[in-house]
């Protein structure tokens, strides 16, 4: 996608999960377009961090509040909120192995966190009647699988209907709020993901993945998605360009849903 120049100065931008993987595709993106990034992580990846680095475990409430605090005491405002924390760490195997604490994680981390870092900065978007808010699904909260990550799948889904009852609610009060939902991509996460998935059935993890891939109906273009495809994505939804779009749920996979639905 050829990129305007600098579409994006001015404007004030976080990803939370933003040091490795796709969060750290979106803020480098985000950054090239001109915004001024923040991320936020619980602690930094590597040393080579260009963008503002705020520490927080967003599992925990009082975390949430103060990423919140400081941004708006820092910045005043913020025009661009990328909520891509998320994952699992829940075992495989079916409902009957996940214990309450598995889903209590699961939602916190999937779901919960969002919602508290919504409510805690979108009302100063709707303030000034401007602002895009991103949340980052998964292709699971579309196609569950119950053998390896039930859990992570049925809070990625319910993410994705928060996000549209939001979506409908701010749109009148100018702030957009659109969902995007990637199939497998390249990253350490997933790395780690496919090779104790795939230790727990005896597989390598070249063949974890394929078997995954498989469950899922297989993926049209034979591959994982690279992190900055997603993010090429994020950093059009987020411009003007993409100013009459909100409420929508964005499928990046390589073809593997099998509907247009």
């Amino acid at each position: 996608m050829k990129k305007t120049e600098k579409e994006l100065e001015g404007k004030i931008a976080l990803v939370t999960g933003g040091t490795k993987g796709i969060g750290k595709a979106i803020a480098d993106e985000l950054a090239n377009l001109g915004a001024t990034v923040i991320v936020s992580a619980r602690s930094l990846h590597d040393g080579n961090q260009e963008n503002q680095f705020i520490a927080a475990d967003l599992s925990r409430s009082e975390d949430i509040k103060q990423l919140a605090n400081k941004i708006l005491e820092q910045y005043g405002t913020l025009d661009i909120l990328i909520n891509n924390v998320g994952g699992t760490s829940a075992p495989a195997g079916g409902f009957s192995v996940l214990s309450d604490e598995d889903w209590e994680k699961d939602l916190q981390l999937n779901l919960l966190a969002a919602i508290k870092l919504d409510k805690a900065l979108v009302p100063s978007m709707i303030e000034r009647n401007t602002g895009v808010v991103i949340h980052i699904s998964s292709l699971n909260g579309k196609l569950p699988l119950y053998a390896s990550n039930f859990s992570y799948g049925v809070t990625k889904a319910a993410l994705n209907n928060y996000s549209k009852a939001l979506a409908n609610e701010v749109a009148s009060k100018g702030v957009r709020v659109i969902t995007v939902s990637p199939g497998m991509v390249r990253t350490t996460a997933m790395e780690t993901f496919l090779n104790s998935y795939g230790a727990s059935i005896g597989k390598n993890l070249e063949e974890t993945a394929q078997l995954v891939m498989d469950s899922l109906g297989g993926v049209p273009m034979k591959r994982l998605a690279q992190p900055e495809e997603i993010a090429n994505l994020i950093g059009f939804l987020v411009s003007p360009k993409a100013s009459y779009i909100t409420g929508t749920n964005y499928v990046i996979d390589g073809g593997t849903i099998p509907t247009t639905i």
